[in-house]
Formats: C-alpha cells, sequence, structure tokens
C-alpha cells in the first residue's frame, strides 16, 4: 500500500529533533509557521532523520536554513540516522549554498534620473538607426549582385509578393481610395458651391488623389497588410531557426527573402498606387454629379486642365520609394526577432509603427522639397 505523504515539520523532544514528513516542494507548505512556532533549543540539538519520508532540493535547503538559524544563535546540530543518499543531497545543497553567498553580488543599481533615462533611451535609438542603415547597405549590396546576375534572383517569390501584396490587396485600396474621393469631394464641393465654383472640384480632387492622398493612403494600407506579414514571416522563421538553416546550407538569406519582397514590392505598390487614383477620382466624380450638379462628361472634360501628367509622375513616384522603406522596415524587424512568439508579435507591432511613420515623414520631405523646386 502506498504510503501518504505527510507534511513537513519538527518535533523536538528533549535535545532530540525528528525530521518528520516530505521534505518535498509539495509538502513544505505551512512549514514557515511550524518552525516559527516551536520554542528554540538552547543547548546542543541531535537531528534524527529516521522518520523522514522525502528529501528534495527544496527542503533540503529550507532544512539547512532552520539549522543556519540554531547555530547562529549558539545551537549546535548534530546528524544521526540519516539516509546516505539524504546526506549525499544535503552536503550538496549547502556546497552549492556556500557558493552562492560567496560570489560577489553586483550591488542593486540605483533609479536613474530623468535626464539619465532620455540619454540611455536616445542612444537605444541611435544603436537601432544604426542597425537598420547597415541592414540597408547589406540589401543594397545583395540587390546590386543580382541585379549584375539576374538569372540569380528568386523569380518566384518576387511573384508571390506580386500577387500577395498587390493583386490581394486591390479590392481594401480601390474601396478606401474611393471612399476618399467621395469625401473630399464632399468636404470641398459645399464650400465651393457657396461661391458658385462647382466646377472646380475637379481640381480638388484629382491633385489632392494624385499628388498625395492615392500613394500616401495605398502606402499605409500596405504597410499595416503586407509589413507586418514581412516582420511575422521571418520572425518565425528566426524562432525556428530556419534562417540560420539557409546560411548554413550556403543559401543567403538575404537573396531568398529580402530582396525578392523588396523588389515585388517595389513594382506593386506603384500600380496600386495607380487603381487608387483612379477609384480615388471615380468617387469624387460620383459625389460631383449626385451633390454639385457636374455631370461625368463634364468631370472628365475638364480633368485633363485639371491635372497634368506632372502630378501624376509625382504620385507614381513617391510609391516606389514608400515600397522600399516598407519592405525594409518589415524585414529589418523580422531579423530583430529572437526567442519566443512574443517578441514575434512586438516586432511586428514595431515594423507597422515604424513603417508608416517613415513613410508620412519621407512623404513631408518630398512636398518641401517639390515646393521649393516649384514642381
Amino acid at each position: 500500500m502506498q504510503q501518504v505523504s505527510e507534511p513537513a515539520r519538527i518535533e523536538l523532544s528533549g535535545t532530540q529533533a525528528f525530521c518528520v514528513g516530505s521534505w518535498t516542494l509539495a509538502g513544505l507548505a505551512g512549514l514557515e509557521q511550524r518552525l516559527s512556532e516551536l520554542d528554540a533549543p538552547s543547548q546542543d540539538l541531535v537531528l534524527d532523520g529516521s522518520r523522514l519520508q522525502a528529501l528534495d532540493t527544496s527542503g533540503a535547503l529550507r532544512l539547512l536554513q532552520w539549522v543556519q538559524r540554531l547555530e547562529h544563535a549558539g545551537c549546535t546540530v548534530q546528524y544521526v540516522d540519516w539516509r546516505a543518499s539524504d546526506q549525499a543531497l544535503l552536503h550538496l545543497v549547502q556546497q552549492r549554498w556556500q557558493a552562492w553567498d560567496d560570489h560577489p553580488h553586483p550591488p542593486p543599481q540605483a533609479a536613474l534620473s530623468l535626464i539619465a533615462q532620455i540619454g540611455q533611451h536616445a542612444v537605444e535609438q541611435l544603436r537601432r538607426a544604426l542597425g537598420f542603415i547597415t541592414f540597408t547597405g547589406e540589401v543594397a549590396v545583395t540587390l546590386g549582385r543580382l541585379l549584375i546576375n539576374p538569372r540569380q534572383i528568386r523569380w518566384r517569390p518576387l511573384l508571390a509578393v506580386l500577387e500577395t501584396a498587390g493583386a490581394h490587396a486591390l479590392p481594401i485600396v480601390g474601396l478606401l481610395s474611393f471612399l476618399m474621393g467621395l469625401v473630399i469631394a464632399y468636404q470641398g464641393g459645399v464650400q465651393l458651391r457657396n461661391y458658385g465654383a462647382n466646377i472646380f472640384v475637379v481640381e480638388l480632387v484629382a491633385l489632392t488623389m494624385l499628388r498625395e492622398l492615392a500613394p500616401l493612403l495605398t502606402a499605409i494600407i500596405v504597410a499595416g497588410r503586407t509589413g507586418s506579414a514581412f516582420t511575422a514571416q521571418i520572425g518565425t522563421m528566426r524562432v525556428t531557426e530556419e534562417v540560420d538553416a539557409l546560411a548554413t546550407i550556403g543559401i543567403s538569406p538575404m537573396a531568398l527573402l529580402v530582396v525578392p519582397k523588396l523588389l515585388g514590392l517595389m513594382i506593386a505598390l506603384p500600380l496600386l498606387a495607380l487603381f487608387a487614383d483612379i477609384a480615388g477620382i471615380i468617387g469624387g466624380m460620383v459625389m460631383a454629379a449626385l451633390m454639385l450638379g457636374v455631370a461625368f462628361p463634364d468631370f472628365l472634360d475638364r480633368l485633363p486642365m485639371a491635372v497634368d501628367l506632372t502630378s501624376l509622375l509625382i504620385g507614381l513616384g513617391k510609391a516606389p520609394v514608400f515600397a522600399a522603406i516598407i519592405a525594409l522596415v518589415g524585414c529589418y524587424q523580422g531579423f530583430q526577432v529572437s526567442g519566443s512568439a512574443e517578441s514575434v508579435g512586438h516586432h511586428t507591432t514595431l515594423s507597422v509603427v515604424q513603417a508608416i511613420f517613415l513613410v508620412i515623414v519621407v512623404n513631408a520631405v518630398f512636398s518641401v522639397a517639390l515646393s521649393i523646386l516649384g514642381i
């Protein structure tokens, strides 16, 4: 019949103390309270282990801590009737405990001041920026080698990016651009109608969509939809050590995982931006016909006078730059993943936030530069 484990406890009988029960992790509940209720012996003590049911490292450490308190109080403890295995475990735990106490521990760090925290954060951000620049340089070198020898480009992953990041994104890009054209035409058209300038809604919608909103809106959608997917894919491969396996068998992770994504997105995003231009203009045209009395033929007749080829090319020219930013940030954050699925989620969030932030900053730089150039 299996013996029922008893809680760990000490029973005193004169100058003799018995270790009773199971001195294991499961049997130590409430032990500290039971030990505190014991009367501290004022003379030498014999510690008997004959009634001990089981002992593990947790129980051995608790027992040695209690014996240490007795010895600090001037009491000498002698071990009797202990099994050889229990004596060996007590000796091992005593050695490790003594080594831990002898090891110098660094003093706790004082709380940093606000200025120190700002400086520490700035240094960390600078380190990440330098890491991203280094990663971009490695991608540029790999891309240059592949362009010199195009037969080494991984065309199948590139075409897969064109499908997932391009064709599959058409519905959401078209819908949001169409709605954005509706909103711009309605908000601006209401004001233009007050001055009898309804026809100028064509310039408002066309210039806004072609030069600014269509490429920017498309880039933001792609950053949240595709950039995060790049990070999650590469991050998962990092966690499962597939990236290391590729390097071990002589396949460049840059050539296989980064360059096809970069090239595919740089091709897909301008096409998506062009589709967004068309959808946005159609949305504005529908609202102009419904609310402002500008019929479809009138809208289309004025469109070539409202915008020129330069405005279209400016918007489309931004798209490859936005695509490069999204692909590089997404892949870079994927390679920063380490250790766990939690790290994958953290860096996926970072990639979306950083990509959208950089896209907006670069778009502002484009606007300032084009304004200075008078374009």
